[in-house]
């Protein structure tokens, strides 16, 4: 994976190993050719409604971080009530981690938002996804997009993958770490941008550290193709985060950790909403 450090190559090969285990053990219970037919009788997902011309937010939903820790008791009516909040605050989308080992997360997590979010914002699969089998999984259950990691993927894969999303009708957010990546992602988006719906997110992590990397957000945003909404992940925590990205020219935030510790989540997504797009419309 060209790019990549050892530590973060570490991270990810792993992330990767535990991943595959758990869609062979998921084939073994259930066939390929059985979950694409779930997927497809799954109703059609709301689609997400972004415009250049705005800023908007993906709220996260989960439970623990590798880097924080424990971030909240999770529960089938924590997902529900939190999701359903932050539709009504305005995100454009919610983001569900699915990663059981380190995030707490499960698919049932992502039904129950799904389910919860009805036909307001679709939810995003966010998890180490390697497999097309995986895709088919978060179509069955509910999704309207998922999340594929560029330096986990080798060409052939992603192609395969992307393909599947198409079909599927997926939403996809390709996830940067650093120039090699966003080089690719260039290229993907142009091969593949017409035939589904594609962000192109950079995400600020120090893959070796998991810790934020100040300024790297701004020092690599104009390097993102400038074709699909450019999306900032990890770091950002504030209203202030917020404008200063809109600023810098990013056309959304995946917010996690910060609303999933905050006292009021909600009011953080509102205003996180509401000082992005203020800040973008005054200097355009």
């Amino acid at each position: 994976m060209s790019g990549t450090n050892e530590g973060a190559a570490d991270f990810l090969a792993g992330m990767a190993e535990a991943s595959r285990g758990r869609v062979a053990a998921a084939k073994a219970q259930r066939a390929e050719a059985e979950m694409l037919a779930m997927a497809l009788a799954t109703p059609p997902p709301p689609r997400m409604n972004l415009s250049p011309r705005r800023f908007d937010v993906i709220a996260e939903v989960k439970f623990r971080s590798p880097a924080a820790g424990a971030l909240r008791p999770g529960s089938e009516e924590s997902v529900r009530a939190r999701v359903a909040g932050y539709a009504d605050a305005g995100a454009a989308a919610v983001s569900v981690l699915t990663e059981p080992s380190r995030f707490d997360g499960a698919l049932a997590h992502l039904g129950t938002a799904a389910a919860a979010l009805a036909s307001k914002i679709p939810a995003m699969r966010k998890d180490f996804l390697v497999d097309a089998y995986q895709l088919m999984e978060a179509r069955a259950f509910g999704a309207g997009g998922a999340l594929l990691i560029l330096q986990m993927l080798d060409d052939t894969t992603l192609e395969i993958l992307l393909d599947s999303a198409a079909r599927l009708g997926l939403f996809v957010l390709l996830e940067a770490f650093d120039e090699p990546d966003i080089d690719r992602a260039h290229r993907f988006v142009a091969s593949h941008a017409k035939r589904l719906q594609l962000l192109v997110g950079l995400n600020c992590r120090d893959l070796r550290t998991l810790q934020v990397v100040p300024g790297r957000l701004e020092q690599l945003v104009k390097r993102l193709p400038d074709s699909v909404p450019r999306v900032a992940e990890s770091g950002v925590a504030s209203p202030e985060d917020a404008g200063r990205l809109a600023v810098a020219g990013y056309d959304v935030a995946l917010v996690g950790s910060a609303l999933m510790s905050a006292l009021e989540p909600l009011e953080l997504v509102r205003t996180m909403v509401q000082t992005g797009r203020r800040e973008r419309a005054q200097r355009s």
